[in-house]
């Protein structure tokens, strides 16, 4: 039984200002696995006057001592590599391979990348008798979510800590035990006192204080949109930077070609990984019409191959999150079934064999039209709907046609075509043929997706300010 009851403001493990703790279920067999103190508006202020007291200096340090700072915290999280991947298995359901393979890693990747882009990085620029000059935007208030912990917590601070900023951290309440020991790891790597703070709450007792507090300069959000729009309202009022990675509704356009088979196999297995719990997930896939069966067979066989149970066992799926999440997802695959789209594997209720927990079949409809709910809303859970499309053109007007824009896909055996087709899908990152992997690929979305980007160097724009010095260089220098 873990118990995270202080918070990590100032370089110190701090007591709360309300003796108010929450229980963390592990999902995977609905029993508490540990609790969390709660933190308010006493304790986010607490925090945020840490964070701008140390800006003063921090906002000041040298490109190398940054450096050497970020390098301390990627040594200190690899050695707590092991008790972050459990720490994810037990909090939000990631079967131990997805934590040991991708949950973990990628947040050490963000580290190394922040490293890489610090060391060249232009905060300078001379044009003619000005000089522009790329400032550190001061303290950033982050919001992250329970899905991806790890990853959606370090693409946040190894940007800020690579540009000099300073922040208050609020993990997901849901699944706060990586994000409290990364507190621990950047306790441990002695980042100075003030540059990292870390306050546990939910979004009314921590959320909306840090993103509404007027000395917070920007806030990040990564989470639902509907969260995001009252994040951006209770900023507005500052006029704080805010940046917003939100929900999607991803297309996966599958071309009619000898790629077929391949491309719709692909994307039943990058839907279903992490439970369908990913943001990006290529949840609507178009295939051609007159094709539509073979994708039925192809999406069956490869959804029956897809195993679910115990996620420290060797199961390719574990349970989704939490009770809310598990009802939510129940009702949208009854929503599918009631509004006659074909169910072609899964459906309701847990698989067989498994009383306890939030296990979510893998879940396929075919024959879905774009207008159906489980075309419009966001399921995050293991569902995938397959429509049909006559042309291409139209499979490209209904992919896009969404109120989110995060991501796309497409599967082509012509690359030139696949290209032709990317360019055409209005989201923020493009996949073809399962292309990923790229750390410095900005990340974020259009329209209600959000705004900002993530990742590599576009990353660190979103925590600088831009000044531009008049008369920096004497009049005749500039001629």
């Amino acid at each position: 039984m873990r118990e995270y009851l202080k918070f990590y403001i100032d370089g110190q493990w701090v007591e709360p200002s309300e003796k108010k703790t929450l229980d963390v279920i592990n999902p995977a067999n609905e029993e508490v696995c540990g609790k969390i103190a709660l933190g308010n508006a006493a304790d986010v202020d607490k925090a945020v006057k840490a964070a701008k007291k140390a800006f003063a200096s921090w906002s000041q340090t040298s490109r190398e001592e940054r450096i050497e700072v970020l390098g301390r915290i990627l040594a200190e999280y690899q050695k707590r590599f092991g008790d972050l991947a459990t720490a994810v298995t037990e909090e939000m359901g990631a079967p131990a391979s997805l934590a040991q393979r991708a949950q973990v890693p990628i947040g050490m990747a963000h580290l190394a990348t922040a490293v890489e882009v610090l060391k060249t990085f232009k905060f300078e620029e001379d044009r003619g008798p000005t000089m522009l000059v790329k400032e550190p935007i001061g303290v950033c208030g982050f919001i992250t979510p329970w899905n991806w912990p790890l990853n959606q917590i370090v693409c946040k601070v190894a940007p800020a800590i690579a540009t000099g900023c300073t922040m208050v951290l609020k993990p997901s309440e849901v699944a706060p035990f990586s994000g409290h020991i990364f507190a621990e790891i950047m306790h441990a790597a002695g980042v100075p006192a003030g540059v990292f703070n870390l306050v546990h709450g939910d979004g009314i007792g921590v959320g909306v204080p840090l993103s509404s507090h007027p000395d917070v300069d920007m806030v990040s959000f990564t989470g639902s949109t509907r969260a995001g729009i009252e994040v951006a309202k209770n900023a507005a009022p500052t006029v704080k930077r805010v940046a917003q990675e939100l929900g999607g509704k991803s297309p996966n356009i599958v071309l009619d070609d000898d790629a077929f088979a391949k491309g719709v196999s692909r994307g039943v297995v990058t839907m279903m990984t992490n439970s369908g719990q990913s943001c990006n997930a290529p949840s609507r896939m178009f295939v051609p019409k007159k094709r539509m069966d073979e994708a039925i067979a192809v999406a069956r066989e490869t959804a029956a191959q897809v195993t679910v149970g115990d996620p420290n066992g060797n199961a390719q799926l574990g349970p989704v999150v939490s009770e809310v999440q598990f009802k939510k997802i129940q009702g949208l695959i009854q929503k599918g079934i009631d509004e006659g789209a074909t169910l072609v594997i899964g459906g309701t209720g847990r698989p067989e064999g498994l009383d306890k927990g939030y296990y979510v079949k893998p879940t396929v409809f075919a024959n879905v039209t774009n207008d159906m709910t489980i075309a419009r809303e966001e399921i995050f859970g293991p569902v995938l709907s397959i429509l049909g499309y006559d042309t291409l053109d139209q499979a490209i007007a209904e992919g896009n046609d969404t109120e989110y824009g995060l991501a796309g896909y497409v599967q082509a055996a012509d690359l030139n075509k696949a290209r032709e087709v990317a360019r055409k899908i209005r989201a923020g990152q493009v996949s073809i043929n399962g292309g990923g992997g790229d750390m410095m690929a900005p990340f974020g979305g259009y329209k209600m997706s959000g705004n900002g980007r993530e990742w590599g160097d576009f990353a660190f724009h979103e925590f600088l300010e831009t000044k531009a010095i008049l008369g920096y260089a004497p009049k005749e220098a500039a001629e």
